[in-house]
């Protein structure tokens, strides 16, 4: 087992990793800006009150601990600074990112062509250039994530809502389990200032999935007007070769089967036992 692991930004994705994560670390850690409200989950020896704008809470991230950075990498002075007075340098440090990094010009072209690590990423976006300043001089690997569901984020009620509409755009997802995965996977094997996209390398419309969930639960999408943008379609390949070298794959490869069993155990847990 791997000494000890602090988790920066505990939300979504820090609940479903920390199981996970204990079973190969000695010690996991996770911070919050207010641990003990919301870190309540974990035991008080576990959080750890963090936040970049305030550097006196810098001192309390364990000296030597692999890190996981799970929110913006902004502003750009402070994760420097911070990165300098934890020497970021000398750990293994994986930084989530997003696929809208990549730098996309329209194009005429659909359906749009596969995108890979190498593509060109927008450097106006603060986000990007934070991520991309602990990737070269700090040798942070890099994931860029795309869309993430899972228990508490199902597209289907996305869709109900009308957060999102049918439309010819491309999305690329990946299941929480598969993002956690990667996540150990990169802290374990991932080249050190290395770059994967993490998604389940099936990009589909927004339409195909509406139209899969009006057949299926007859809940219909208003079409988007939004007409311009073709979206983005990710290659996971990189992504894949990391988790083989864990010994394991992708786990939710198909969304519309994925998208039966959240809905069916939605239904279980909504019928009261007998």
């Amino acid at each position: 087992m791997h000494h000890s692991l602090t988790i920066l930004g505990s939300g979504y994705t820090a609940k479903f990793l920390l199981p996970l994560a204990q079973q190969r670390y000695t010690h996991v850690f996770a911070t919050s800006r207010d641990p003990d409200r919301r870190l309540t989950y974990l035991s008080l020896a576990q959080r750890i009150r963090f936040d970049l704008t305030q550097p006196e809470t810098w001192q309390a991230i364990p000296a030597s601990s692999d890190v996981l950075w799970c929110f913006p990498a902004t502003p750009i002075e402070l994760v420097q600074q911070f990165a300098d007075a934890t020497s970021l340098r000398t750990r293994r440090l994986v930084v989530l990112g997003s696929t809208s990094a990549y730098d996309v010009c329209a194009s005429a072209e659909y359906p749009p062509p596969w995108i890979d690590e190498t593509a060109p990423v927008d450097l106006t976006k603060p986000r990007v250039q934070g991520e991309e300043l602990l990737r070269t001089s700090y040798e942070a690997i890099v994931l860029r994530v795309a869309g993430i569901y899972g228990p508490g984020r199902n597209p289907v009620e996305w869709i109900r809502t009308g957060r999102v509409n049918c439309s010819h755009k491309y999305v690329n997802l990946i299941h929480i389990e598969d993002l956690v995965s990667s996540c150990l996977a990169a802290l374990m094997h991932a080249e050190p200032g290395g770059i994967y996209n993490i998604s389940d390398g099936h990009p589909r419309t927004w339409m195909e999935i509406g139209t899969m969930v009006e057949q299926r639960w007859n809940i219909r999408s208003t079409d988007s007007r939004d007409t311009d943008s073709p979206g983005k379609r990710v290659s996971n390949k990189r992504m894949c070769e990391l988790l083989t070298l864990q010994g394991i794959g992708l786990r939710h490869r198909d969304l519309f089967e994925t998208l039966e069993l959240m809905q069916r155990s939605s239904l279980n847990e909504a019928t009261p036992s007998r």
